[in-house]
């Protein structure tokens, strides 16, 4: 399953984002280091579910009963980890534990207070006060300084191996570095976009190459998207700030606690709604104050077209990370598993994902005994190499 790690200074707001995301029972407080061990807890992608294309309709006229009214949720990992401050990288606070913690994730949701009322520590303060851009400098500074510290630590051991066994600098630091999930195609790329690759021996890089190295390294190896937090309280600037200041990365607005509390009055039936809508019904009577309270969460959702939680889960999985939704099935007509449940499982894959890559993320053995595949729309047969499409339902035919 994908791992995604929710991350960000203390009180940013990210163990609200996080329990909107999952509904799990996590404590929440304004005050910093709330979270010390990370949180773990199921988040789900929304798509679109084929039952209902019309030709699918035909086929299965009563649906697949997978979906909530044409909506598929499909669940993704999502990991709240303690709150970054400065000088994390030198062991500080949480520090060494966090930026452990974030090795394990395949993205990173950047959690900022678009409101400007939390200092650079996590501390309280009068909204608009703190300029949310040194949020997002200072935590790409403290994962930048964290892989240079790695590097640092043995660069002289590494720059005599490479020039007595004449072995290449890259693969050597990508041993280095296996822990924190970097590649060696990734040193490749950050070290031609350093430039230092310019200078002629290792012997010539001095601690700025090394540091931008890292700075190349992690933009390369650590996919990460930002959310301006609070923004149903956040001044308009803020928000415009981060989004012109940072147009080589998305910045989505956000308010995680609109997203909560409406995902809780669902929970109690006070409210139809589910995560991703850009409105809601109140289905229950409330009282004039909780009225009063949609009301004002309607109106943040107008405005910003949903709550921006729902949002950043689909951005993350599909275009952060560049995956698509199969389907696998056993019956190409009937679109049935072998025990007649219809469109039952739906595979989050890479982007290029073949019909075998399909049968090893259903089961080895599927995998292993692979023939051929079959598109349950067009019939026609797919071999180990085609490349699946999103929304693709297939049949895999494998030796028993």
């Amino acid at each position: 399953m994908i791992t995604i790690a929710i991350a960000g200074k203390p009180n940013s707001g990210k163990s609200t984002l996080f329990k909107a995301a999952t509904l799990a029972d996590v404590e929440i407080a304004a005050y910093p280091f709330t979270t010390i061990s990370p949180n773990i807890g199921i988040a789900y992608v929304r798509v679109k579910c084929p039952c209902k294309e019309e030709a699918i309709q035909q086929l299965i006229p009563a649906g697949c009963g997978k979906c909530i009214d044409g909506s598929r949720f499909i669940p993704v990992e999502l990991m709240d980890v303690a709150g970054l401050v400065r000088g994390a990288h030198e062991g500080k606070g949480l520090g060494n534990e966090f930026l452990d913690e974030l090795r394990q994730a395949e993205a990173i949701i950047h959690v900022v207070d678009a409101s400007g009322g939390t200092d650079i520590d996590g501390n309280v303060v009068e909204i608009g006060s703190h300029d949310p851009l040194e949020d997002v400098s200072f935590f790409k500074e403290e994962l930048n300084m964290w892989v240079y510290g790695i590097i640092k630590r043995n660069w002289r051991k590494l720059e005599r191996k490479a020039e007595l066994e004449e072995d290449k600098i890259e693969r050597l630091l990508s041993e280095q570095l296996a822990g924190v999930g970097v590649t060696e195609e990734q040193i490749k790329a950050a070290i031609f976009k350093s430039e230092i690759s310019d200078k002629d021996n290792l012997k010539s890089w001095d601690d700025e190459d090394l540091k931008n190295l890292a700075t190349h390294i992690v933009t390369r190896s650590k996919k990460m998207i930002i959310v301006a937090n609070k923004a149903d309280i956040a001044p308009e600037e803020n928000v415009k700030r981060l989004k012109e200041a940072k147009e080589d990365e998305l910045v989505i607005p956000c308010s995680a606690a609109a997203e909560l509390a409406l995902r809780t009055a669902a929970k109690n039936n006070f409210i139809n709604y589910l995560s991703g809508d850009t409105d809601f019904e109140i289905a229950h009577e409330v009282t004039e104050k909780q009225r009063k309270g949609l009301d004002g969460i309607k109106n943040l959702i107008h405005a910003y077209g949903g709550t921006g939680v729902q949002e950043i889960i689909n951005h993350v999985v599909f275009d952060l990370l560049e995956n698509i939704v199969v389907y696998p099935v056993e019956d190409e007509h009937k679109l049935t598993d072998s025990t007649g449940r219809v469109l039952p499982d739906a595979h989050i894959l890479k982007i290029w994902s073949t019909p075998r890559d399909l049968a090893f993320s259903v089961h080895s053995d599927l995998g292993e005994g692979f023939l051929y595949a079959v598109d349950a729309r067009t019939k026609l047969r797919l071999s180990e190499k085609h490349a699946l499409k999103d929304k693709d339902i297939i049949k895999v035919v494998y030796t028993r």
